[in-house]
């Protein structure tokens, strides 16, 4: 539900390590004040699309409402910025929610570590060798045997992201489906990956994890050398990002599939 900011709304500006980011959120917080992140009704978020996703991970638990400034480079995430009417833009913003993934990846020492991915998890090889990977979905055997540098199962707001770049599909943000992607995938060689209900369980295996070691990646977290990975989507969990009346995260999805 699009439900409305308060009228006097409470901002508290967060910024990158970019010292463009940081000069704006001292300009911003003079001119409109700023909270801490624990009493603001939206967080302004000034950097890239990767401080947003920081900025996303800050707020699992308060889930509090995200509204990006680009000051970053890409900033597909992100408003265009500008200084003046911010509180009239929040008021009028749209609302993206988005649900995380969860990640359980298990070692070769038999350690069980688990992270949130708000774009993807993703498997990578480590050393020169091709990862090896049986890929389960829902406890049943889809892939006996995949032989790639990785693979990845993303989520629709990560999938113009990593994803992408791999050759995997753009999906709009409303749609229940997850986009499981091989990177480089060498065996099967047509292989190019598969759509999935956002139910989906899917569980990859490292096989000859001693010579092929892998790692697996939720956003920024990195655990190597697994050789078990188990993803489900967190419906529990819902992240609201605010996008500018106009522009909104689906229009930019779909803006992505025609772009040149």
């Amino acid at each position: 539900m699009n439900q409305p900011l308060p009228p006097s709304v409470r901002i508290a500006f967060a910024a990158s390590d970019r010292p463009e980011a940081q000069a704006a959120r001292d300009r911003l917080a003079a001119r409109y004040g700023s909270v801490d992140a624990a009493e603001a009704d939206v967080i302004v978020a000034l950097g890239g699309d990767g401080f947003m996703l920081e900025t996303l991970h800050t707020v699992m638990e308060r889930r509090t409402p995200v509204f990006g400034m680009n000051r970053g480079s890409i900033g597909f995430l992100m408003n265009d910025f500008e200084e003046d009417g911010l509180p009239e833009r929040l008021a009028a913003a749209g609302r993206a929610v988005i649900h995380p993934l969860q990640m359980d990846a298990r070692t070769e020492a038999g350690q069980t570590h688990s992270g949130l991915a708000i774009n993807e998890v993703s498997l990578l090889r480590q050393t020169r060798q091709s990862a090896k990977l049986r890929i389960s979905v829902d406890d049943r055997v889809r892939l006996e045997e995949l032989s790639c540098d990785g693979c990845m199962l993303a989520t629709a707001a990560g999938s113009t992201a990593y994803n992408l770049s791999a050759h995997g599909p753009i999906i709009p943000l409303g749609a229940p489906v997850l986009a499981l992607t091989p990177i480089s995938a060498f065996r099967p060689r047509r292989w190019r990956g598969a759509l999935l209900p956002h139910t989906a369980r899917v569980c990859f295996e490292v096989l000859e994890a001693d010579k092929r070691p892998v790692s697996a990646t939720a956003d920024s977290l990195e655990i190597r050398r697994v050789n078990r990975v188990e993803v489900r989507e967190r419906r529990d969990i819902a992240l609201t990002m605010l996008f500018d009346a106009g522009r909104s995260f689906e229009e930019r999805v779909l803006a992505e599939q025609f772009a040149s």
